[in-house]
């Protein structure tokens, strides 16, 4: 398939796991991407693994406005237009229950996983952006979360501003989501390191997933394919959702 030739995706995210992975995706239909994060020698490495003809990055946080301003105007000079925005970046710097969760990194959560996403999507409207923007949620926004309480409760409003964002920009423009469930990067590890085979059998596909498992649905969200679809969260999560309850 050759869904996005000529097309341009900006990665949030975009060094190493989902991020990454989408990146890959994009690129081997014929794409070119964007990519950002905190890191210039991860984003480095990914840019000539993909190819510097079918990549570009520019290195900065997520939630800071000079860094996205200087990724959208490198996006238009270099390739003159923008198709497709992924807001993948996250972080989960808390560990355990919401009632012991230090109002500065609540602050800090919510700032990089739900506002940072809005102005990344407000600002792109701006700059021209053309025609879809998928949003990296979480199951872990669709229920109660133990030990990750307040990622849960920002991927929970990330879901939400999905829709909201659907709603807003259509039609000329779609917004959906993905929430994964366990997928096997480095900003999961807490949650199956030495403990793999006991977290996968929790799932009736009875494996974690890969960073792979995510990139395709979020292809085929960017993508004409779905040209009908906005404002939805697709899970993907093993079967973890089918499981009787009790």
């Amino acid at each position: 398939m050759r869904r996005f030739e000529d097309k341009v995706t900006i990665i949030t995210g975009g060094s190493r796991g989902i991020g990454y992975a989408v990146a890959e995706r994009i690129v081997a239909e014929g794409g070119r991407v964007v990519l950002t994060g905190r890191k210039a020698d991860s984003l480095a490495a990914a840019v000539a693994q993909l190819g510097e003809d079918h990549a570009s990055a520019v290195a900065g946080k997520a939630d800071d406005p000079a860094h996205r301003d200087e990724v959208l105007a490198h996006t238009l000079e270099r390739h003159g237009r923008l198709d497709h925005l992924v807001n993948n970046a996250g972080i989960n710097p808390a560990w355990g229950p919401a009632l012991e969760t230090e109002p500065s990194v609540i602050r800090k959560i919510i700032d990089v996983n739900v506002v940072a996403a809005l102005e990344w999507t407000r600002d792109a409207v701006a700059a021209g952006l053309a025609d879809s923007v998928v949003n990296t949620a979480s199951i872990a926004g669709t229920t109660a979360s133990p030990n990750i309480a307040f990622y849960g409760v920002s991927k929970a409003a990330l879901i939400n501003l999905t829709a909201q964002l659907a709603h807003e920009l259509a039609p000329r423009l779609r917004v959906n989501a993905v929430a994964p469930a366990v997928v096997r990067t480095r900003l999961a590890e807490a949650l199956y390191v030495d403990r793999e085979e006991e977290v996968a059998a929790g799932y009736p596909l009875r494996r974690l997933g890969e960073p792979a498992d995510v990139a395709g649905p979020v292809a085929f969200l960017l993508s004409s394919d779905a040209a009908w679809i906005t404002g939805q969260t697709l899970r993907i999560d093993g079967g973890a959702s089918i499981l009787p309850l009790g």
